[in-house]
């Protein structure tokens, strides 16, 4: 199968196109060149950007076109125009973050908690632009938009579409070095107080390699399409528990104290609304493509430890 990934040289890309290669796939990867992440040599590169595609990714005509990076709507009106009528299919990167209780989280909204797991069929934030007002790595928050991202691909039939919508994803390599901070407290105080309501919310989490496998099998499966998969853990812990996790694993012998927030200098308290968990039912994907998780959780959580440990030392010399 011809396989073209636009991106892939990211967090979970070069997992997933290792894993495609090695089942015997053609392989294509596009990118910038702004990462040079190892890919194995059967792999084939070509350096560019989709503001002004070159025409051979047309040519290519691949069976499976994979969008890594679709942030905005602008983005995803563009893709459909190059690979509409040439491309057998698609898979395209979505985020958790598309939910109603994102935005409430952010206070960009209000409602109810939902009560439950968020199924793909949860409702949908009535806010847009969740990041316009913040820094995030590598993102156009003026314009990133999942759900605007979302609303174009479903809305056209000329080419089949599948929406994976990714967790927190962490692990070696993770830009925005989820448990750097907690490590670095972990490494000198023996007791860590963190808000009560941020102790107990939950947010789906997915470690890289993990992640990775979703792509992966919704390539090789043509009935994913059309469809929406939420990805990430099986159970979500609440972050006192997730916490704790990384603190054992670290071989950090304190403790966690939840306390009320006002009880915390105003640097440590939170400004959001830790009444809407962003805990994610994953079962669709489980049931219907037959996800599971591949890493073991301790050793996934040593490799991101030492990786950690290696970047802060790094930092110092």
């Amino acid at each position: 199968m011809r396989v073209l990934v636009l991106g892939g040289t990211g967090l979970t890309g070069p997992f997933l196109v290792r894993r495609l290669d090695a089942m015997g796939h053609e392989v294509t990867v596009f990118h910038r060149g702004e990462h040079r992440e190892p890919l194995p040599s059967g792999v084939r590169r070509i350096l560019g950007d989709l503001a002004d595609p070159p025409g051979e990714l047309r040519r290519m005509a691949p069976h499976v076109v994979l969008h890594m990076w679709a942030l905005t709507q602008a983005d995803a009106i563009r893709f459909l125009e190059l690979f509409h009528g040439v491309a057998g299919r698609a898979i395209v990167i979505s985020s958790c973050d598309v939910y109603r209780a994102f935005g409430c989280l952010q206070r960009l909204e209000s409602g109810p908690p939902d009560s439950g797991l968020l199924s793909e069929d949860a409702p949908l934030r009535e806010s847009r632009y969740p990041y316009r007002q913040k820094k995030v790595l590598e993102i156009d928050t003026a314009a990133y938009d999942k759900i605007l991202v979302e609303q174009e691909l479903m809305a056209q039939r000329e080419l089949p579409i599948t929406i994976l919508r990714y967790p927190a994803v962490w692990g070696p390599h993770d830009p925005q070095r989820r448990f750097r901070g907690w490590l670095r407290r972990m490494q000198t105080e023996t007791e860590i107080r963190i808000p009560e309501d941020f102790a107990a919310w939950r947010w789906t989490h997915g470690y890289v390699r993990d992640v990775a496998v979703a792509p992966t099998l919704a390539v090789l499966m043509e009935n994913s399409a059309g469809r929406i998969y939420n990805v990430g853990e099986s159970a979500t812990p609440t972050m006192a528990e997730r916490l704790g996790e990384v603190g054992r694993a670290a071989g950090w012998r304190g403790r966690l104290l939840p306390v009320p927030a006002a009880e915390l200098p105003e640097a440590e308290r939170m400004p959001h609304d830790f009444a809407h968990h962003v805990a994610i039912d994953t079962s669709r994907i489980r049931g219907e493509l037959g996800y599971a998780e591949i890493e073991p959780p301790e050793q996934a959580l040593a490799a991101t430890i030492d990786w950690e440990r290696a970047q802060a030392a790094a930092a110092q010399s």
